[in-house]
């Protein structure tokens, strides 16, 4: 079964981890497996870092959680500081493992510049689609969206060009990145309506536990917009540990009204922690 075979059954529920670099991080990672896993999530996904640099801690972990967990894993691939054959090879591993789909990325430039690609490369997420689609036409294809927009791409009308490429080089959905404004998602998927882009999209939430976690996010997720209602009231907040059931209630409340707008799928980026997603998941009895 793929990725597109859930979503065409009904709204996809998933969860989101990154490879751990120490062992303090891997237990904590083991703990919070330890507590989704009973859930059955649709699929989890697990993340390469800039430029690949944890490209073989994505690979271990995928084949890890798709053997001891018996999830169903969608292993993140970027193509940037890739050739094709490490590109060739690392689909190969996955195919021989039962892995049935990847998100297909561009990936980060470590140094900001292009010399990142290789002469034999691809520097366009929709080149890497491409070449999944031809060369390993077994795997389903997810690739990302971005509702506020991508920093490098501030003409909108280009970028959902960019986005439809990677659609009709054969991807079978589109998982955005975060936001915490429905409203920001349920116009970016208007605008992909409009250009021709019929393919399920899955709408990205991350809950908010800490300022700290907030302004991070703000900077690493591409200009996140922060809603001014959302700024008054943590601005309220004076009792400790306000920030996190504030988090929770509000990524809640953004599921439930997704639902109720049949959105195509709930993917939750867990950030390797269990409780939020426990919370939200139990407070709308969805899985």
């Amino acid at each position: 079964m793929h990725v597109k075979d859930m979503l065409a059954a009904g709204p996809t529920f998933s969860f989101e981890f990154f490879p751990p670099r120490d062992e303090a991080a891997a237990e904590t990672l083991r703990l919070s497996m330890r507590e989704l896993t009973p859930l059955s999530p649709s699929f989890v996904s697990i993340t390469y870092g800039a430029g690949g640099s944890t490209r073989q801690l994505t690979h271990d972990l995928v084949l890890r959680i798709h053997r001891e967990e018996r999830l169903h894993v969608v292993a993140h691939l970027t193509c940037v500081g890739s050739t094709r054959e490490q590109l060739r090879a690392a689909l190969s591993a996955y195919r021989e493992a039962g892995i049935t789909d990847i998100m297909a990325l561009r990936g980060d430039l470590p140094t900001g510049t292009a010399a990142d690609i290789p002469p034999d490369g691809f520097s366009h997420a929709a080149d890497l689609v491409a070449f999944i689609r031809k060369e390993f036409p077994c795997f389903g294809i997810g690739v990302a969206g971005y509702p506020q927009g991508h920093p490098e791409t501030p003409n909108r009308l280009k970028e959902l060009d960019y986005l439809k490429a990677k659609v009709d080089a054969g991807a079978d959905y589109i998982c955005t990145q975060l936001f915490y404004d429905n409203h920001v998602f349920y116009d970016f998927c208007d605008r992909c309506e409009a250009v021709g882009i019929r393919v399920p999209i899955i709408a990205g939430i991350l809950p908010v536990t800490s300022m700290a976690t907030l302004r991070r996010m703000s900077e690493l997720a591409l200009g996140v917009h922060i809603p001014g209602r959302m700024l008054k009231a943590i601005a309220r907040m004076s009792e400790r540990g306000s920030m996190a059931r504030f988090g929770v209630h509000w990524a809640t409340e953004q599921v439930r009204d997704l639902l109720d707008h049949h959105v195509a799928g709930i993917h939750l980026y867990t950030l390797n922690q269990s409780r939020a997603t426990l919370q939200i998941v139990e407070t709308l009895g969805v899985l």
